[in-house]
């Protein structure tokens, strides 16, 4: 008698199971599933039932580099890095094996297929553009497994060394061409505020001499030794008029 109920306390000993705070027990009864456990002190009847304990924290899995071909033809590494947790411990581990491998493995192909949805400059200037939408499709694929996939983040894009010299000459031309455009228009600007004084100086009387003597003046601090300067027409204008009198 005494060694039967020295079974049985180390039978119950055996049964008793802590499932902690991030974690879910998934409990089958003669391999069928009849509920999820949540966290405390729980029993399992062995070898009529089985538990298999599922983490649901948030879990941040690498995507290993891929190599993608975008939509204009260029070949580039990318990597990136994909969070999800498990909101349905029962379904993650029905629906599916390894759902982390899982996850993991469709990641990589729906990176493949969004950027080679995408030309090159699209890749690398709407790099969030492509992240949300890797997001919305594996969320969408990984949803009858349980899982939610809070985010994916591409960490790192790399261009064979030909592609990154191309865009640096690329960068370059923009460059000059950026310097070419704003000279342009400082020389148009510049053309303009001179016609304007132009306009003004002669429209005004004696503005001429007034400026023809402020340059003198101006000249006059120089120490160079020849001063070379063109007379105003009204100043010719003025001595012919004394000539002819």
């Amino acid at each position: 008698m005494e060694l039967l109920i020295l079974i049985v306390i180390i039978y119950i000993l055996t049964t008793i199971r802590i499932i902690y705070e991030y974690q879910r027990g998934v409990v089958f009864t003669l391999g069928k599933y009849q509920h999820t456990k949540n966290p405390g002190l729980r029993f399992v009847m062995w070898p009529f039932q089985s538990m298999k304990k599922v983490d649901i924290r948030v879990k941040a899995v690498d995507v290993p580099d891929q190599e993608a071909i975008t939509k204009d033809n260029i070949s580039a590494r990318i990597n990136a890095v994909i969070y999800y947790k498990v909101k349905d411990a029962a379904k993650a581990i029905i629906e599916v094996e390894h759902f982390s491998h899982a996850i993991s493995q469709l990641a990589q192909t729906t990176m493949r297929n969004v950027v080679g949805e995408m030309d090159l400059d699209e890749v690398l200037s709407q790099r969030q553009q492509a992240s949300d939408k890797i997001k919305e499709i594996v969320d969408s694929l990984t949803d009858p497994w349980g899982i939610q996939v809070d985010n994916v983040e591409l960490k790192d894009i790399t261009l064979p060394e030909e592609m990154k010299r191309t865009i640096a000459k690329q960068a370059e031309a923009e460059r000059e061409r950026r310097a070419v455009v704003i000279k342009a228009m400082g020389e148009i600007e510049a053309a303009e505020n001179l016609s304007l004084a132009a306009r003004k100086l002669s429209e005004a009387p004696g503005a001429m001499h007034l400026r023809t003597l402020s340059t003198l003046n101006d000249l006059s601090s120089d120490q160079s030794n020849t001063v070379v300067f063109a007379i105003p027409l009204e100043v010719l204008r003025a001595l012919e008029g004394l000539i002819r009198k």
